[in-house]
């Protein structure tokens, strides 16, 4: 063609490198590669396409991925060639790799691309975490019905251990197809759930689905297991009529299901008929034989696999030696051991046992103690390797199955042996084996070990025994820095924190050197009760003893700053951590959310999803805290979506969040909604809306929601009655009230603490009990604090009682001569009861001292901003319009009975002095804003710092109803749900 003239087109190159593909030229495909690039055609999505297919095909996987990276366009199914290509070559590494960066660029997975994911997790040691974040991207792109996308997930999560995940997804597929039934069926047979194996293999059978070989040698190998013999064998003529009797698979499992039967007529006469035998058939029928005592015929059958040309593994070895061991036959069994030897698994522990086995049955113990003077292991550090495994794998059960059997052989455990089987315990919190275990170390004379009193106090420290814990560490004949540190850790895990950082004192002095664990659970101490200095102190000194760069301090001290307060340390510290985690993030958030800087806490929380790190339990919970505590019910529901998103939303402290999210927000539908869908509650959930039904004035929900919080056996505590008795003073149930207060000593063993006294004493004062109350304030076994005189003088401005208040008042103002609060309440207690001269005096003192009064102030967010209004408010760029509004909506309210209430707090000469827009508190000028800017299907919702004036609760009221609007507001006390002209409180608050 060139030769004639003729240009080639882009088809011509498509035929010619599909020529390449199928003659497996690389070479040509590179020179074609050339050309195209050469005439322009680079830009040809095909083109590129099948020059990835060539690359990738012949093993040039650089040259496919510089083609990819040179598509100007690439869709979903350019990436699926590249990680099924990467897939099909098991590098699994750039497969996930793969992945992450098609994420990042925003494209779409499809199934193919899952299913090529999926089955790279499982040929890779990945975090499991990250597989169920893709399992939740599968659920956000609806593919999580899909069995070409699930079979793989559901074996993934067999493989790990995941059963309940695997039979939920199972469950969920519409279609179910072979591999779907395999992947359940394999999965539950090797994790130890054989009957449930077969009964689903029934289901299958039932169902009408042909199964195939691999589905029968798994049921096959549960009946096995379990002994199901007589099953096993009606599963044969089951095979046999599909006509999967001669399929290896089928045949290995057949002849291990007769040879542990005892019938190994059968199993010799499957192992005849097998075509394709391989080292796994002579491995069952060997195993079989030798253990039915066929010895002779075993070793026959080892001749025969050799004239196969199947080379032995462990497992032939082993059963061999057994045989031999049966047998006697010593020489045979060396012959096997020297084979063991140069095949390199002579070290195998299943060989050594076998081996030691043979030695010994065959008597020849110079042999044997040759044997395990030559191994790298004796035989009680053996069992410790197996103690160790199990310990890693959480499986106590094995564990001390090894640790009892070990002692039932004779063999005595080391220093070694006990921490082993210890920590298996404290991971699992298994307490009472635990001290069983520590009683046999004080029998063997371990009790002085300065590593097995380690492990000992890491134990009882980390199980709550605290004391058990100090004792041990006081009784070591040597300093140890790992057992001081194991201390307090305990402590600081335990809120302990003072006595952790005694200790951590302690240490010190004794001269022993911290670790960087005992350092960061000294700071983790530091920040439990905000000792900042001290904390800096010893961030000081980790930074002198080199531990400046390790993870764990560096979140211990963002925890400590954040929590301090101090932001800018706080920040310095996050940002010296190299390779930031979720911990690292979690600290920052939550620190600024404790600390009140809830806002910022926000912020970081974004910040945190716009880096691309995993969010987990802690972050949320922190994130709907601080969104809580800011009031901002609009980020607070975004956090809610990113929670059900990622799966949270089936999490019991994620859901006692949201429930005091909704609460504080205003929300209390959204809050009971949340409440009424958790599947399982604690005391905190019952709690959280028990004061959200208190806060929002539903007190007899409150009441009764607590009667069923007994009903159902859940214990209340201190706070529950904090939100009960706060409930009834609310509603003005002084009689309920008062039994609930008793009840807490007398029927749940509660000793009352001052804010449950407040609470009766706000009950009593809200009724107008001004007597009792100060009666009950003088009985009290406690001494008052300066809220209950608050509580007090508050009650009796609204009723005006001088003679109360006065003496509430003399002792609020000797415990806090510097809170404005208190005089302001005095202040307007005097001009209720038209007092005038003792109001001057009061305002006089106020200033004589130097105390300010706190502004007044209210907000309400409009459209993601925050609008702020003081009393008499003209700096908003609204304000005229916010003024005539406000006027149009006084006279609306003048016409259905409204009547302003200006002049209780000022004298006649004063009312004519002042201007008028003194009269116009925060609040109502940020409803009338919020009446002008919000469309009418949303409720105006403002917050204000201080408490709701008797004119503007009545105000509002009319004002609900003349803009037919629900008006929210959460002043200092309360919630006020105000709508068709009634406040939720019923005018009683």
């Amino acid at each position: 063609m060139e030769n004639r003239g003729i240009k080639a087109n882009h088809q011509t190159f498509l035929w010619l490198l599909e020529g390449c593909l199928n003659s497996g030229s690389i070479e040509e495909g590179k020179k074609l590669h050339g050309k195209i690039l050469k005439m322009g055609f680079s830009n040809e999505h095909f083109l590129s396409e099948k020059l990835m297919d060539i690359y990738i095909a012949l093993g040039d996987l650089d040259g496919a991925i510089k083609v990819f990276d040179d598509m100007p366009k690439r869709n979903v199914f350019s990436w699926n060639k590249m990680i099924s290509g990467f897939a099909s070559k098991k590098m699994n590494d750039k497969v996930l790799g793969f992945y992450s960066r098609m994420v990042a660029e925003n494209v779409n997975p499809n199934e193919s691309t899952f299913a090529s994911i999926l089955k790279a997790c499982t040929g890779s040691n990945v975090w499991f975490q990250y597989v169920e974040q893709i399992h939740a991207r599968i659920i956000r792109d609806g593919f999580s019905f899909s069995s070409f996308v699930c079979n793989p997930l559901i074996d993934l999560y067999m493989k790990n251990g995941f059963i309940d995940s695997a039979k939920k997804l199972f469950d969920k597929l519409y279609v179910k197809d072979t591999v779907s039934w395999l992947a359940m069926i394999s999965g539950l047979s090797q994790n130890g759930y054989e009957e449930q194996a077969i009964l689903l293999f029934s289901e299958m059978h039932i169902a009408g689905i042909l199964p195939t070989p691999y589905v029968f040698s798994s049921v096959l190998s549960a009946c096995t297991k379990i002994e199901f013999f007589k099953l096993g064998e009606q599963l044969h003529s089951l095979v046999f009529k599909l006509g999967f009797s001669s399929e290896t698979y089928v045949c290995n499992a057949l002849v291990t299901l007769y040879s542990r039967s005892g019938n190994l007529v059968s199993a010799e006469l499957i192992f005849s008929n097998t075509l394709l035998r391989d080292g796994v058939t002579y491995n069952s029928l060997i195993s079989g034989l030798a253990q039915c005592g066929y010895s002779d015929r075993a070793l026959e059958l080892f001749e025969k696999m050799q004239h196969d040309c199947l080379k032995p593994d462990c497992v032939t070895v082993a059963s061999l030696l057994g045989a031999c061991a049966s047998l006697g036959a010593s020489f045979t069994g060396k012959q096997l051991h020297s084979y063991a030897i140069k095949a390199g698994f002579s070290t195998d522990l299943i060989v050594e046992g076998s081996l030691l086995d043979l030695y010994v049955k065959c008597s020849d113990i110079d042999t044997a103690y040759e044997f395990f003077s030559t191994t790298e292991t004796v035989n009680v550090v053996l069992w410790n390797v197996m103690l160790v495994a199990y310990g890693q794998l959480d499986n106590l059960s094995e564990s001390f199955h090894i640790f009892r059997q070990m002692q039932i052989e004779g063999l005595v455990p080391n220093q070694f042996t006990y921490p082993s089987i210890l920590r298996t315990c404290t991971s699992v919190g298994a307490f009472d084996l635990g001290e069983q275990i520590h009683s046999q170390v004080i029998k063997t004379g371990f009790q002085y070990d300065v590593y097995v009193c380690s492990v000992l106090i890491d134990m009882y420290a980390k199980l709550g025994k605290l004391e058990t814990a100090l004792e041990i560490l006081r009784r070591l004949p040597e300093e140890d820095v790992v057992s001081w540190t194991a201390m307090i850790a305990g402590y600081t895990q335990h809120d302990m924190f003072d006595e952790a950082l005694k200790l951590f004192g302690d240490m010190l002095n004794q001269g022993i050197q911290s670790d960087n664990i005992g350092l960061s659970s000294a700071i983790s101490a530091c920040a439990g009760i905000q000792a900042l200095s001290q904390g800096r102190q010893i961030h000081a000194q980790s930074f002198l003893s080199g531990f400046s760069d390790d993870v764990s301090i560096g979140n211990a001290l963002v925890s400590l700053y954040a929590r301090c307060g101090q932001r800018h340390d706080a920040y310095t510290a996050f940002k010296k951590i190299d390779k930031k985690d979720n911990i690292s993030w979690n600290a920052l958030i939550s620190g600024l959310a404790q600390s009140g800087f809830c806002e910022e806490a926000l912020q970081v929380f974004s910040q945190m999803n716009t880096a691309g790190v995993v969010t987990n339990l802690y972050t949320f919970i922190s994130s709907v805290s601080a969104a809580a505590n800011t009031a901002n019910l609009k980020q607070g529901k975004q956090i809610h979506a990113r929670i059900i998103k990622k799966g949270y939303d089936l999490e019991t402290e994620v859901s006692n969040a949201l429930i005091t999210l909704y609460a504080k927000c205003g929300s209390i539908d959204d809050a009971e909604k949340e409440f009424s869908e958790m599947p399982e509650k604690n005391e905190i959930s019952w709690n959280a809306i028990i004061t959200g039904y208190s806060q929002h004035g539903s007190g007899i929900k409150a009441i009764n929601l607590f009667e069923k919080m007994k009903q159902v056996g859940v214990r209340p505590n201190h706070i529950t009655f904090v939100g009960v008795l706060s409930a009834c003073s609310h509603v003005g149930l002084v009689d309920e009230g008062l039994g609930y207060f008793d009840s807490m000593s007398k029927e749940h063993d509660l000793v009352p603490k001052p804010e449950h006294y407040n609470c009766v004493v706000d009950l009593l004062s809200r009724a107008g009990l001004l007597c009792r109350a100060r009666k009950f304030i003088e009985d009290m076994p406690i001494e008052p604090d300066a809220i209950i005189w608050r509580t007090l003088l508050s009650a009796c401005a609204v009723h005006k009682n001088v003679d109360i208040g006065e003496f509430a008042a003399y002792h609020l103002l000797k415990l806090e001569p510097q809170d404005s609060a208190s005089y302001v309440l005095l202040s307007n207690l005097y001009a209720v009861s038209r007092k005038w001269d003792s109001r001057d005096c009061t305002r006089q003192m106020m200033k004589e001292r130097g105390v300010k009064k706190e502004p007044a102030q209210s907000w309400i967010e409009v459209k993601s901003s925050i609008h702020a209004f003081f009393v008499g408010d003209r700096l908003h760029p609204l304000a005229e319009k916010i003024y005539e509004h406000l006027e149009d909506l006084s006279q609306q309210a003048a016409k259905i009975g409204y009547v302003q209430d200006r002049y209780s707090l000022f004298s006649d000469v004063e009312q004519g002095e002042k201007d008028p827009t003194v009269y116009i508190h925060s609040e109502k000028l940020a409803i009338a804003f919020g009446l002008l800017s919000l469309p009418s299907a949303i409720p105006v919702r403002v917050i204000k710092n201080l408490r709701v004036c008797k004119d503007c609760h009545n105000w509002i009221k009319f004002v609900s109803k003349v803009s037919n609007r629900p008006i929210i507001v959460r002043d200092a006390y309360r919630f006020h749900h105000f709508e068709g002209g009634s406040c939720s409180c019923k005018d009683y608050w």
